[in-house]
């Protein structure tokens, strides 16, 4: 299994040109073909339309946001053009961001997103279309911090492991890069020190790894903080260059009543994240 088709959405956001440059790296390394995909944004679409009705002008506006879509896109196509890039194309998609995305994503082995920028407008929009994404796309999806400006290096890879279909999905999609990693660390945490239920099914997931060429060092670690934070300063003291998890094991509404690791990652991640839902 290798990642043979990227999809990478653009957004008119400062942390585009950054996710665009990782996309075409990727897309290098990995020998393969990279689409850009523009759509409308649902929020600003509203937004101005809303404002248009006032005028009798929610033709143009609607034009106008199209138009931006198709020059994000070209734009992508000249860059990707310039890198000398065998393989790419864009699209620009008058569909919202979380329905293009999904549908568009079915083509594709892999989908790069941005993280929500919490000073930029429209960010409670953002977070919502891109949790809403998680949940419906049938592709793994790598996450950008959006402070991240750097190339993506996938040496160190932590796989959270919660022993949920979600956690064994999102390892299982991640696996091209774990074979490439020069190091890979399973972990689980736990509340009671004495509780080693967990251990026998992450040895045999360290060992399905194993036989997927992944060696893998096995964490069980004891932690007082929520699994999120935990997550957060293991990603840390690990110099973990991506995390894996499975997105949202619990139903969405459970994890915003009762704090979720899918949420914390969401808006405080300082790494890649590679989530599968």
């Amino acid at each position: 299994m290798n990642y043979r088709s990227l999809l990478v959405h653009l957004d008119a956001t400062p942390a585009n040109a950054a996710r665009t440059q990782i996309a075409i790296a990727l897309a290098r390394s990995w020998g393969a073909h990279v689409t850009g995909l523009a759509p409308v944004t649902a929020a600003e679409l509203q937004q101005f339309q809303s404002a248009a009705a006032l005028d009798g002008h929610i033709a143009g506006t609607t034009a106008a946001l199209l138009g931006r879509a198709e020059d994000l896109a070209q734009e992508f196509v000249l860059r990707c053009d310039a890198a000398g890039l065998p393989s790419f194309d864009a699209v620009a998609d008058r569909a919202p961001t979380a329905d293009s995305l999904a549908q568009q994503a079915q083509g594709a082995d892999l989908l790069l997103m941005g993280q929500p920028d919490p000073s930029l407008p429209h960010y409670k929009q953002a977070l919502s279309a891109l949790e809403g994404l998680l949940l419906s796309c049938a592709r793994p999806v790598l996450l950008i911090p959006y402070t991240h400006l750097d190339p993506v290096r996938l040496r160190r890879v932590l796989v959270a492991w919660d022993g949920s279909r979600e956690s064994l999905r999102a390892t299982t999609d991640a696996l091209p890069v774990l074979k490439a990693a020069e190091n890979v660390t399973l972990v689980h945490w736990r509340t009671d020190a004495q509780d080693s239920s967990a251990l026998p099914h992450l040895t045999r997931v360290r060992d399905w790894l194993a036989r997927h060429g992944v060696p893998a060092e096995l964490r069980h670690d004891v932690t007082t903080l929520s699994v999120g934070d935990a997550l957060l300063n293991a990603a840390s003291d690990h110099g973990a260059d991506l995390v894996v998890m499975g997105a949202y094991g619990h139903a969405r509404w459970a994890e915003r009543l009762f704090g979720g690791v899918s949420r914390t990652l969401l808006t405080s991640m300082t790494v890649p994240v590679l989530m599968s839902h």
